[in-house]
């Protein structure tokens, strides 16, 4: 496992993550504003927006710690053993068994305290 130090943040990776939102707002406004337009051209001033804005984020430090993340996220998703068809489903049949078990008990204690306040109250 590697130690990874946190680097401060600093006034300009500040800067830059408010630059990175307003492309964002930017890109939403300018779909709205060119409704006339075809919607693939509004579709693609949006896809650009994200894009530029990813790009603007990731030069920062939590960009790029974010970045870290989600590979070392996927690499430790491929080191995952899923289950077999047949695993998967016998478990999902005991989760069925046992929820309608446990449906079946609290419904007869509901029953039984139930008896039980009529018999008390008449």
């Amino acid at each position: 496992m590697s130690e990874k130090t946190a680097q401060p943040s600093s006034g300009m990776d500040s800067a830059k993550l408010f630059a990175s939102v307003l492309v964002l707002i930017a890109g939403i406004v300018g779909f709205y504003w060119f409704e006339a337009e075809p919607l693939f051209v509004r579709i693609a001033i949006i896809i650009a927006a994200v894009a530029v804005a990813i790009g603007i984020a990731y030069t920062t430090s939590v960009g790029k710690g974010l970045w870290h993340f989600a590979v070392d996220s996927r690499m430790e998703v491929r080191k995952m053993v899923w289950p077999t068809r047949n695993e998967a489903m016998q478990t999902t049949a005991v989760v069925f068994l046992l929820v309608i078990l446990v449906g079946l008990f609290l419904w007869l204690v509901d029953s039984l305290l139930g008896w039980i306040v009529r018999s008390i109250t008449g």
